[in-house]
């Protein structure tokens, strides 16, 4: 129960905050606009009622002043954007006083559904696998700036082994074909070279990250938690990590249910009366985390229902390795299922990633 009758709202930007604060005793509204100023905004807040409660939206300005007004004693909190419902009215007399005084009134009513804050070192932890997944995207753009250069050419690997088999793109042989190309143009061979030092460059980067990636996780704050997901088939040591940074504390979720509804794995709605209706998934949540849950879940297209074996160093919780010895059971099972019916592949793999999601919760809560 809030123990205020001030209630303020801030609209942040990377350069103006704009406060608005309301006194549920009087009506009475009071605005102020600072620049990013923690202090000062602190310093004002104080000024209007050191007991007041302020809120700002979820964004791309993240944690940074929330944490801030916090170690200056200010009761902050981030309200999630996503489950704002504003009035249509309200759209065509946008500003951001407006905007701040619609965050305040909606925090004194408790209509504001808080985001969890991460605390500095899971923050860290979360960015560094996001750099990493943004390593992949550049390692894959610049694959394919390469291949693309040389299909303009009319150049195409097509190798083949002594059985027929066309051997992949980016092996050895791949790379001896490419070092093999001369151009008549000088132009055209300054090209290439850039282009192989960008993929070799890019590939040095995404390795690179990996390393810290996986010393960031065998920290003893995550170890347990990342070894047990590991015994899950489809998670390695990168995808574990990724669900345990992400996630944070797997605790803060109510249910299995709720995790995944934070995925955006859960079928979206239109029911009404007596007709319901189901549809595809919501995709409302963390799109990183979806993708990397549903790259794993197509491990369970082929793979056996036997337990997974423990990889060299590994120690995982013991209860949770057999909770995720029955889940991987569970997944094939579940998977075989779905595509006996005649589900085609790709909603069945949505499916499986789904459960998949909650056995990761589940785990991952007893490891902790």
């Amino acid at each position: 129960m809030m123990h205020t009758t001030t209630f303020i709202g801030l609209d942040v930007h990377a350069r103006k905050i704009v406060a608005a604060a309301l006194d549920t005793m009087t009506g009475e509204v009071h605005s102020a606009t600072f620049g990013y100023d923690a202090a000062a905004v602190a310093d004002w807040i104080r000024s209007v009622d050191p007991s007041a409660k302020c809120v700002y939206e979820s964004g791309v300005t993240g944690f940074d002043l929330q944490k801030r007004l916090t170690g200056l004693g200010v009761d902050c909190a981030i309200g999630a954007v996503s489950k704002m419902i504003k009035p249509s009215a309200d759209r065509r007399r946008k500003n951001d006083r407006n905007d701040a005084e619609f965050l305040a009134r909606m925090l004194s009513v408790g209509n504001i559904v808080e985001v969890w804050i991460p605390d500095d070192e899971c923050e860290a932890a979360r960015d560094l696998v996001r750099a990493l997944d943004d390593a992949r995207d550049d390692l894959r753009r610049c694959k394919q700036r390469l291949s693309k250069f040389l299909l303009r050419h009319g150049l195409v690997f097509d190798e083949t082994t002594p059985t027929g088999r066309r051997k992949g793109n980016w092996t050895a042989a791949h790379w001896a074909w490419i070092r093999s190309i001369e151009f008549s143009e000088k132009s055209d061979n300054d090209v290439l070279a850039y282009y192989i030092d960008a993929v070799r460059q890019a590939t040095e980067d995404k390795k690179r990250l990996e390393r810290l990636v996986e010393a960031e996780a065998s920290k003893p704050r995550w170890k347990k938690r990342v070894d047990s997901l590991r015994c899950l088939k489809g998670v390695d040591i990168m995808t574990a990590a990724d669900i345990v940074f992400e996630a944070g504390e797997f605790a803060r979720f109510g249910n299995a249910r709720a995790f995944a509804a934070w995925l955006g794995l859960v079928p979206s709605e239109h029911s009404s009366g007596e007709k319901i209706v189901q549809g595809g998934i919501t995709k409302a949540g963390n799109r990183h985390l979806r993708r990397v849950m549903v790259e794993a879940a197509w491990h369970y297209n082929h793979c056996s229902a036997h337990s997974k074996d423990l990889s060299a160093g590994q120690a995982p919780d013991p209860a949770a390795m057999r909770h995720a010895a029955k889940g991987v059971r569970r997944l094939v099972e579940r998977r075989r299922g779905l595509l006996g019916r005649g589900m085609q592949k790709n909603k069945a793999n949505v499916a499986t990633a789904r459960e998949l999601a909650c056995w990761c919760w589940a785990v991952g809560c007893m490891a902790e």
